[in-house]
């Protein structure tokens, strides 16, 4: 189950929550899903402390909307890339009017809204490493010369980046070998690792969060209540 899917069954799973409450308070297990703002405290749970408990759980801030360069692919970096081919090389540079291979690349992921480092100093380090050539991604960085020089992996074998003096942003065949690059760099992570990530972990997460709720809720109610509740277990809310 993903989180998307997992976040689409609240309503349902809310409901259960608020028979769950009303059991900790000593009640039947009764209370309906429609429990109204009047009700007494403690015998609904909302939305926003579903999102609290779950920002808790996974260490996300429950406020946030989404993170910047969440939707980039690596083909859209490479198409943001070929946006700047012709630009003159200027060392120090980072706009359209002029850049050097750093600049090209902090431009770059800029515009798709990743901050990276401005030298490839820093850029070096971000991301995950890629093992060799073979093994690149289009949008994945190339690092050559201990960190002289660094390049956009644009597929088929090609880069592109922003040369040097008295040349342009130039697309063209990859002319170095495993031996005489420092580092790939991939910022971008793997969409398919990703969602098998996220798959295998969503209802974890969601866990932890109802398990917030449960013991928050359970700190408030009578020792026969919570004796009451534990026939309820948490893993009956994901049947």
């Amino acid at each position: 189950m993903t989180m998307v899917e997992a976040l689409g069954r609240m309503g349902e799973i809310q409901a259960r929550l608020v028979q769950l409450n009303d059991l900790v308070a000593g009640g039947t297990g009764a209370a309906s899903s429609t429990a109204t703002a009047g009700s007494t405290a403690g015998t609904s749970v909302s939305a926003t402390s579903f999102a609290d408990a779950l920002a808790a759980a996974t260490g996300t801030p429950a406020a946030a909307s989404g993170t910047a360069g969440s939707g980039a692919t690596g083909a859209g970096v490479v198409a943001a890339a070929e946006k700047y081919l012709g630009v003159p090389y200027v060392f120090g540079g980072e706009d359209s009017t002029g850049m050097d291979c750093s600049g090209l690349v902090q431009r770059v992921y800029a515009d798709l809204g990743i901050e990276v480092p401005r030298l490839v100093s820093g850029q070096m380090t971000i991301g995950t490493e890629v093992a060799s050539l073979a093994e690149a991604k289009p949008g994945d960085l190339i690092v050559t010369g201990g960190g002289d020089h660094i390049l956009i992996y644009a597929g088929n074998n090609q880069v592109i980046h922003a040369p040097y003096e008295g040349r342009t942003v130039s697309k063209v065949d990859a002319y170095m070998d495993d031996s005489e690059i420092t580092t790939i760099r991939r910022v971008i992570p793997d969409r398919a690792a990703a969602t098998a990530g996220a798959a295998s972990s969503s209802t974890d997460l969601l866990t932890a969060a109802y398990a917030s709720m449960f013991n928050g809720a359970a700190s408030t109610g009578s020792a026969s209540g919570a004796s009451s509740a534990s026939g309820l277990s948490l893993s009956g809310l994901f049947s």
